[in-house]
């Protein structure tokens, strides 16, 4: 995991700037009107989907479903899609429900494509569309530098698909920032962890995947139950939970969603709730001049993914082979 988290800056490089195969698939979907887009995918692909979602409607004006795979593999109901985008995200593109759906979804009349990083994967060759994310092998269960690569690539796609030329920008400087954001110390952050019974991960917008991938890390890394939410959602009855003992991490970019985010991490000081916060005036963590808004969050996960593999160390954990987990995990 450590290794990995290490490549992450090298392997991004390749498609943050003059991607051919992001301009390649752009180039079908400008072409093609959808009344609806859908992605499907399972833990850290599906929150590399979630941040996926932002950008296509922020930038697209395209409303976003999530698919659920055991509508077809389980109730056998496939849904309506005639002319519909359908998104597959997948590290190994081998889980049966990813790969069941895919292929109903393009029986069904969707444009189907695959975000993998094995192009020869059986998800792949359900989908009409292919974009290899070319992260590499991956070995630690924990996945890393392919959660990252899903994302610089699903940027990549949308800021070529929408015309977004901040975005191509922002993603040119983002090597450069992912490998800035590996010296960063989190340690704080994780020392603080130490006894909690759980721990709460807060964000909002471009952010949220992210988000929910740091809370997905915590529970497999260091067997510490976590919970991902929407800065907005945290208010509307998890924050009851939120004790001196359940640390909060906040990921805070800076858009038009930064207030909310500031005004939340207040609330949470002012209680006397441990919050550790990265980004913005209320920030105690080590973090890098804002740049673009939409790759800040790709940046945040570098840091703390460093942190939890050494903090998993330091318990004597494995971090590589968390106990009951595989690395390819299928499901239907």
């Amino acid at each position: 995991m450590a290794r990995e988290i290490a490549e992450v800056p090298a392997v991004a490089a390749p498609l943050c700037a003059g991607w051919a195969e992001a301009e390649r698939v752009a180039s079908v979907l400008r072409a093609r009107r959808f009344p609806f887009a859908v992605v499907c995918g399972r833990g850290s692909s599906g929150h590399a989907g979630v941040y996926l979602r932002y950008l296509i409607e922020t930038r697209c004006g395209l409303a976003v479903s999530a698919s659920a795979p055991s509508v077809v593999t389980g109730y056998d109901r496939p849904p309506r899609m005639e002319g519909a985008l359908f998104i597959t995200i997948s590290q190994s593109g081998r889980s049966p429900d990813l790969v069941a759906a895919t292929r109903t979804a393009r029986q069904c009349g969707a444009l189907t494509l695959a975000l993998v990083n094995d192009a020869a994967s059986p998800a792949a060759a359900a989908a009409d569309l292919v974009l290899p994310i070319e992260a590499g092998p991956e070995r630690a269960v924990a996945a890393t530098k392919t959660v990252v690569n899903s994302m610089v690539a699903s940027a990549a796609l949308v800021a070529r698909w929408s015309g977004d030329d901040a975005l191509i920008r922002g993603l040119a400087a983002l090597p450069g920032r992912l490998a800035a954001a590996s010296n960063l110390d989190w340690s704080a952050w994780t020392a603080d962890l130490a006894g909690a019974p759980a721990a709460f991960v807060t964000g909002r917008g471009h952010g949220l995947g992210s988000v929910r991938e740091i809370a997905l890390k915590l529970a497999e890394t260091l067997r510490l139950p976590a919970l991902g939410y929407s800065a907005a959602e945290l208010r509307h009855g998890p924050r009851a939970a939120i004790q001196p003992g359940t640390p909060v991490l906040a990921f805070r970019q800076d858009d038009q969603l930064a207030e909310g985010i500031d005004a939340l991490v207040q609330d949470l000081r002012r209680a006397d709730l441990r919050v550790h916060a990265c980004g913005g005036p209320n920030g105690n963590l080590p973090w890098l001049a804002p740049d673009h808004a939409a790759c800040d969050p790709i940046a945040m996960l570098v840091p703390a993914y460093r942190a939890i593999e050494r903090e998993a160390r330091r318990r004597g954990l494995d971090p590589d082979a968390p106990v009951g987990l595989t690395k390819i995990t299928e499901t239907l």
